[in-house]
């Protein structure tokens, strides 16, 4: 029979007392050749750190200062993203003049443009229950018999039927009136 070896493993000594393991011999070659060879293995991954480590140390000392480009290039990337302000300083005080607004322009959409960013969603198929889709001419018929003064005035200021509910502009209150009379002229265009 093989000699048995007790070893005691943990960190704490009363479990390791409770809990000893025994290796025989075979086992015991085994435990050791395994240790062996992870710690070899752990070395040589070391040094092949090291190595690496050193290898890439010693390209950035082979830095060619002869090529202006590169230079001006690594200039641009370690310049300061910014500068204060201090009171008195003159060539700040010149950088740091107030921005000019920018003005205004204010743009006119035309009635498909208005239809595509605001009717769209309610009244392009499938659409939303109540609200006309555009080419459905059972759905405009009894509203474009209203009249198209009133059926813009409804999509102007809002209306509450009894098939839906139609929001003042379709939501869109930064259009303008005209924007939103020619939305509901070329969607009454596209009926055939």
């Amino acid at each position: 029979m093989a000699d048995k070896v007790t070893i005691k493993l943990g960190y704490n000594r009363a479990a390791a007392r409770r809990e000893e393991i025994s290796l025989n011999a075979s086992e015991q070659k085994l435990f050791d050749g395994f240790t062996f060879v992870l710690g070899i293995f752990l070395g040589a991954l070391c040094a092949a750190a090291a190595a690496v480590t050193a290898g890439a140390l010693d390209s950035r000392s082979r830095l060619n200062t002869d090529d202006e480009i590169a230079m001006e290039a690594i200039a641009d990337r370690l310049a300061p993203v910014g500068r204060i302000a201090l009171l008195g300083d003159a060539e700040l005080a010149v950088a740091a003049a107030p921005v000019v607004a920018p003005t205004r322009v204010d743009t006119v959409l035309s009635g498909p443009q208005v239809f595509n960013e605001a009717c769209y969603l309610c009244h392009a198929p499938p659409g939303v229950p109540g609200a006309p889709v555009v080419g459905d001419v059972a759905a405009w018929e009894p509203r474009a018999a209203q009249g198209l003064q009133l059926l813009q005035e409804h999509a102007i200021n809002g209306y509450q039927g009894v098939a839906g509910f139609m929001p003042a502009k379709g939501g869109r209150v930064d259009l303008s009136d005209d924007e939103v009379r020619s939305a509901v002229e070329y969607m009454l265009e596209q009926l055939p």
